[in-house]
Parts: C-alpha cells; sequence; structure tokens
C-alpha cells in the first residue's frame, strides 16, 4: 500500500506520513504536504466518500443477489403456541347425562414445523435471480463511473493548481524585471539623468505587479483548497506542488469513439436495459399457475377439566399441494405488463441518448484538444522569444537605447505569453482527462 494513502487530517498522523514518504523539508511546517499526481489520486480513492457509498451498494447488491431472496428455496417456519383457560362448562348430552362445573381449568398446546417449496410460477423466480444479478453488475459499473469521475476531479484540480502557480512564476519574473528598471533609474537620477516621473511610474509599476502577485497567490491557494476537499483532507492543511503539465500529443478521435461502449456509464445503461427486460418476464409470469408443495410436522394437545372431551392429542405429518391460478384482478396484471415494456424502451432511449451525448462531448473536447495542441509550439515559440526580448530590453534600457515604455511593453508581452501558454497546458490537458474519461482508459 502506498504510505501516502494513509493520510488523516491528525497533524502528528500527517507528519509521520510525510517522515516516511521523505517529503519534510528543513524550514517546512510540521504539517506542509507536498503531492504528487500519483499520490493526489491514490488519497482520494481512498478517502472519497462518494466512492465508499458506491462501494456499499456494490456490497449490498451482492448479498441480495441470491437464490432465496429471489424465492427459489425452501420456507422453513416453526410455530408453538400454549393457552392457559378458564371456563364455565354446561353440557346435556343425548344419553341424559349434564354436566355443570364453574371455574373449568383447559390447556391447549400447538406446535408446528413446516416446510413450503415452489415448484413452479412461470419462471418469475429464475427472472428475478437474473435481476438481481444484473443490480449487481449495474452497481460494480456505477463504482467504477465513480472511481474514474473522482481521478478525473483529482487530476483536474491538481493540475488547475499547477496553472494558478505557473501565473505566480509568470509574474514573479515581471517583478524582477520591474525591479530591475527601478534600479537602473534610481542610479540614473543619481548621476542626475532620470526625472521624478519615470521613477514614480517605475514604482507605481512595481506596486502593482506586487498587487498583482498577491491576488494571484490567493487565486492558488483557493484552487489549493478546492484539491485538498477533493482528497478528504484537512482544508488547512499547507500543500505544496511542484510539478508541470505535460500533455498526452498522440490521442485520435476515431478510437476514442469506438471506446465510448466501455465507458461505465453506459454500460451500466446497459444494464438497467437488461434489469427492464427482467421485470417485464416477471410481470408476464404473474398470469401464470403457481404451485407449491406443503409439508408439515404438527404436534396438538387439548386438555380441558370438564366437559365432553377431557384430553385430545394429535401427532403427525402431513403433506400437500396448493395450486392458484390467476383468473381475473382488474386488468392489473396487464397493465403492470403494459408500464413495464414502456419502461423498457426508455431504458434504451436513454442508453441512445447517453451514447449522442458523450460522442458530441468527445468531438467537442478533442477539437479543443486538437487545436490547442496545434497553438502550443507556437506559443511556446512565442513565450521564449517574449522572455527573450524582456531581458534585451533591459539591457538596451540599462544602455539608454531604449525607453521606459519600450520596457513596460516587453514585460506585457511577456506577461501575456506567459499567460497564454499555460492556459493552452491546461486547456489541452483538462480535454486529454475529460475524453480518457468518457473512453474509460483513465489510470
Amino acid at each position: 500500500m502506498n504510505p501516502f494513502s494513509l493520510i488523516k487530517t491528525s497533524k502528528n498522523k500527517l507528519l509521520f506520513l510525510l517522515l516516511c514518504t521523505g517529503h519534510v523539508y528543513a524550514g517546512a511546517p510540521a504539517d506542509s504536504l507536498t503531492l504528487t499526481l500519483d499520490q493526489a489520486i491514490a488519497t482520494a480513492l481512498k478517502n472519497s466518500y462518494e466512492i465508499e457509498i458506491a462501494k456499499n451498494n456494490v456490497e449490498a447488491n451482492t448479498i441480495l443477489n441470491n437464490y432465496g431472496v429471489a424465492g427459489g428455496l425452501p420456507v422453513v417456519a416453526l410455530n408453538a403456541s400454549n393457552t392457559e383457560q378458564i371456563t364455565q362448562v354446561n353440557q346435556k348430552l343425548n344419553d341424559g347425562t349434564q354436566i355443570s362445573r364453574n371455574a373449568a381449568a383447559g390447556n391447549n398446546t400447538q406446535v408446528s414445523l413446516s416446510v413450503g417449496m415452489l415448484l413452479y410460477n412461470g419462471k418469475r423466480v429464475v427472472a428475478t435471480k437474473k435481476r438481481l444479478a444484473e443490480l449487481q453488475f449495474q452497481s460494480a459499473e456505477v463504482l467504477n463511473s465513480q472511481i474514474q469521475n473522482t481521478i478525473a476531479l483529482v487530476m483536474t484540480s491538481y493540475y488547475d493548481v499547477v496553472r494558478q502557480l505557473s501565473y505566480v512564476n509568470t509574474i514573479r519574473t515581471s517583478i524582477q524585471a520591474s525591479e530591475k528598471r527601478l534600479e537602473i533609474l534610481k542610479v540614473r537620477k543619481e548621476a542626475g539623468m532620470a526625472n521624478n516621473a519615470d521613477l514614480f511610474q517605475a514604482q507605481i509599476d512595481l506596486n502593482t505587479l506586487n498587487q498583482t502577485l498577491l491576488d494571484q497567490q490567493m487565486v492558488a491557494q483557493v484552487a489549493k483548497t478546492e484539491l485538498l476537499r477533493t482528497l478528504t483532507i484537512d482544508p488547512k492543511s499547507s500543500l505544496t506542488i511542484k510539478d508541470t503539465i505535460t500533455v498526452d500529443n498522440n490521442m485520435q478521435l476515431a478510437p476514442i469513439l469506438d471506446r465510448l461502449a466501455a465507458n461505465a456509464d453506459v454500460k451500466a445503461a446497459d444494464h438497467q436495459i437488461r434489469i427492464n427486460e427482467l421485470v417485464v418476464k416477471e410481470t408476464s409470469a404473474l398470469r401464470y399457475p403457481t404451485v407449491r408443495l406443503n409439508a408439515a410436522y404438527n404436534y396438538s394437545r387439548n386438555q380441558q377439566a370438564a366437559g365432553f372431551t377431557l384430553l385430545n392429542r394429535v401427532v403427525g405429518p402431513q403433506a400437500g399441494l396448493t395450486v392458484g391460478i390467476p383468473i381475473y384482478n382488474g386488468s392489473s396484471f396487464k397493465r403492470q405488463l403494459q408500464v413495464a415494456e414502456i419502461n423498457t424502451t426508455t431504458a434504451e432511449l436513454q442508453k441512445s441518448a447517453l451514447l449522442r451525448d458523450y460522442s458530441a462531448s468527445a468531438v467537442k473536447m478533442y477539437q479543443t484538444y486538437q487545436s490547442s495542441i496545434e497553438q502550443l509550439e507556437n506559443q511556446k515559440e512565442n513565450y521564449n522569444l517574449s522572455k527573450q526580448l524582456l531581458d534585451l530590453t533591459l539591457q538596451r534600457f540599462e544602455l539608454i537605447q531604449a525607453t521606459i515604455i519600450d520596457v513596460r511593453e516587453a514585460q506585457r508581452s511577456f506577461e501575456e505569453a506567459g499567460y497564454r501558454l499555460i492556459n493552452l497546458n491546461y486547456a489541452a490537458k483538462a480535454a486529454e482527462i475529460e475524453l480518457k474519461r468518457l473512453s474509460n482508459t483513465l489510470q
């Protein structure tokens, strides 16, 4: 088991975990967590309440998938009763004998061990057992769907944190350029080669970037908190992520569309169709006769203090067949069958609608993915060029060959190129994650 999957909210347990995984660094807070993507996924799969609920549903349906629940096993019952009574007896027999007695005690004891076995009911038991099995399989697919959704959510949240932290790094690089610009202007001011207006503007630009950095750090912290919520970890925990967004460039649309039938939601819809078809068979079986074998071993003892019969004891087995033939019930069975057939048609339509929506979603996600991939290379080149331009402009500014406006424009180009590159990377990765979720290939 991965040690990181044992994360709990207790600070002591967190520290123990980090020591085990080698993620405690000098100067780091005691409750600081350093997460990789694999660790985040493992933690979410272990802690997710939604997955636990889905697991419980699978377990419950596994327990119910039994011939006894379907009504195909014998039913054994033991019944016993003992009755004490006090009665007034007044009897006249045909031979002239007269019995009259007050407060006559009496006792009645009954014991019966009975067994009932269904022999035939139009194969309704068989259909019910198959339906219970389909419910078990369906709940397993729902669990698989929840696992895929959880992995996708964790990956998207994780890379959103990486995106927000990348914004922070871009702003910090721009701040370094502003600090250097301000430093150059201060040197020039001391040499009498710069005015206060340029100096004030440079300080304002630096202050604005510092404020932007604080705002972006807050956004990154909110993204971290959302990730911690997804992992079911204390949202107040300190979280450190050092990662980059790497996109799979080899995805093709045709294999994704071919694998939509393997999507857990689609397979669950398939099971729902079969469940409804079996409900049709169960309902249809209500119109057939029901044959049951009944057997029992009885013990009966009736004792009276007065009366014609003072003691009556009966002991012995009995057996028999019971046949029930439905003749007329106000067309209830017929209407139930019609509704069951309608529900089957509805389940088929729901599966078709699901496939339609997933196909459209896959096409849209692939278009986003393809467009982002196509733009990424150009944007990487633009980002590198804008960084070189910023460095060159600062050098020219230091040599009094560029103006403050040139430096600000180079900074703006660098920031915009950085934002676009990060957004394209994240958009391509988010589309890749969704495409893999739809095709049931998330690992």
